[in-house]
């Protein structure tokens, strides 16, 4: 099952979970103590249940509403409605994998002055991590994700994310990690420039446990970039082509290293938009996921 949380005309968020195909079953207005998919989380755990099975529970216990998930998508996309995707989790960190795909290595290569230390990282027992956001810099589902003025080439990186809780996973979702390539290219000690800034990551549309997923090994990522209606870019990977397991990722975003409950942690990408595709004002882009759901966000120079 799919977790959505949404948020209504007067900021009061709304749990929901799409309880079957295309309708999101609110949660909340059966039990309004529950605001946050944290909370299903903590449960679950203390229960020693599932959160599908607990999801399923809680929705039999009174007269839940039922929302058009479509409708729902086009009033966010339209700020139009009375409620709206809201981003799925409040994390208190975002962190990220660097060069976990051989595509990625190639395209780091042909950006940087210093091709070598890309294909050092890909190939070393110990990968590339860094601090990607803190709360006041990532955005959710339809909010604008950020380009830097100071940077000529500019694109998403759309990949898989995991959620920590107690130190494993608890669900994935989409993830965009917006970067600025003519700036890591010049050197690549610049990378935190590059990486983090204001509007530099978007997360959503939804939170989907780990039990839901059947192989997060092997899920399909696709990525488009449009521009005045016109898609100008659109490619698609797979995560089967990492060279590093999931599981082998949170051995080391955990290592000697203390990540508070519902950090997101980004697992890298291998789709990487040609130089002749930088991102401008007004642009579009979709991150989709196999089984998660298709993240957008428009673009501005912040």
């Amino acid at each position: 099952m799919r977790f959505y949380r949404l948020v209504d005309s007067v900021g009061e968020t709304h749990v929901t979970v799409e309880s079957k195909e295309g309708t999101l079953t609110d949660i909340t207005s059966v039990h309004n103590e529950i605001t946050d998919i944290e909370q299903i989380i903590q449960i679950a755990s203390l229960s020693g249940t599932s959160m599908d099975k607990l999801a399923k529970h809680l929705i039999t216990q009174g007269s839940p509403e039922n929302y058009n998930l479509q409708e729902i998508i086009e009033s966010s996309r339209d700020g139009a409605g009375d409620l709206w995707l809201d981003i799925p989790i409040d994390t208190p960190e975002v962190w990220a994998f660097g060069v976990t795909y051989q595509n990625s290595v190639m395209e780091r290569q042909r950006e940087s002055d210093s091709p070598d230390l890309y294909a050092k990282v890909y190939n070393s027992d110990r990968p590339a991590l860094f601090l990607k956001a803190t709360p006041e810099r990532y955005v959710g589902p339809f909010e604008s994700v950020g380009v830097r003025g100071d940077s000529s080439w500019d694109v998403p990186e759309p990949e898989l994310a995991f959620i920590l809780y107690k130190g494993e996973i608890a669900g994935y979702t989409c993830g965009n990690d917006m970067s600025s390539r003519s700036i890591e290219g010049e050197n690549p000690l610049y990378q935190a420039q590059a990486k983090q800034y204001a509007r530099c990551c978007s997360i959503g549309p939804s939170f989907v446990p780990k039990d839901s997923i059947e192989n997060a090994q092997d899920l399909e990522i696709r990525c488009t970039i449009s521009r005045e209606g016109k898609e100008i870019f659109s490619d698609k990977t797979s995560t089967s082509l990492m060279n590093r397991t999931i599981e082998e990722l949170v051995g080391w975003a955990n290592r000697h290293n203390s990540l508070p409950d519902m950090t997101t942690v980004l697992t890298g990408t291998s789709i990487v938009p040609p130089p002749d595709i930088t991102l401008g004002e007004g642009d579009i882009v979709t991150v989709e996921i196999d089984g998660i759901g298709t993240l957008e966000n428009d673009v501005i120079v912040v």
